[in-house]
């Protein structure tokens, strides 16, 4: 079974690269730091399993699983990360991974985890799992009336629909106001607007907002 690790703090890499290379039948095929990078290894190496963390520089460990996936439908993604929230985790299901876990996890359960997915399961470590379900089991809560966008850009329009302001949604979603400008750049394209009030209206008129 081969492993691409991407991961972009080096400690934590090497201490990955390190367990997965003592477990038998297990063969690291690379490490990447970049979202970028873990496409092309992707591509180079064709590997069974991708550990993938989300907060990476340029592409994100979100849209880099979607790459991968779309090119390799039978790599299975597991999501190791620091990022538990409900719309990073909806977003990593809906580009195609199989697992999340988060960076608290043990070495056991990372090592299980890579060999249950590599298996075909699902797996999900614990607060992700009880949130999928809770998604699940309210599809309301899950709908979106602007389904070309992500769960975050969907928080962050119902935010701007409110009235708050960017520096208001940084602080409330814990994210940069730089993070949350690119947020709303995007929504503004694929809602095709040019402006905030104009994104604010088709919200508001989609019921966001209350």
């Amino acid at each position: 079974m081969k492993v691409l690790v991407v991961e972009d703090h080096p400690m934590f890499a090497d201490g990955l690269v390190a367990l997965l290379g003592d477990l038998d039948g297990v063969e690291v095929a690379g490490h990447a730091a970049t979202g970028e990078r873990a496409v092309e290894l992707a591509r180079e190496t064709r590997p069974d399993v991708v550990l993938m963390d989300l907060h990476l520089p340029g592409m994100s460990g979100v849209e880099a699983t979607r790459v991968i996936v779309a090119e390799q439908p039978g790599v299975a993604v597991l999501a190791l990360t620091m990022l538990g929230d409900d719309a990073t985790i909806h977003d990593m299901v809906r580009a195609g991974a199989r697992g999340y876990l988060l960076k608290e996890a043990t070495p056991e359960e990372i090592a299980r985890s890579v060999a249950a997915v590599a298996a075909g399961q699902v797996v999900f470590g614990h607060g992700a799992g009880t949130r999928v379900l809770a998604a699940l089991s309210n599809p309301s809560k899950r709908s979106s009336p602007f389904p070309e966008l992500t769960g975050r850009e969907s928080e962050v329009l119902a935010l701007l629909a409110r009235g708050l302001t960017n520096h208001a949604i940084a602080r409330k979603l814990v994210l940069s106001e730089k993070t949350v400008r690119n947020h709303v750049s995007n929504i503004f394209t694929k809602l095709g607007v040019t402006d905030r009030a104009a994104a604010v209206a088709r919200a508001r008129d989609a019921g966001m907002g209350e």
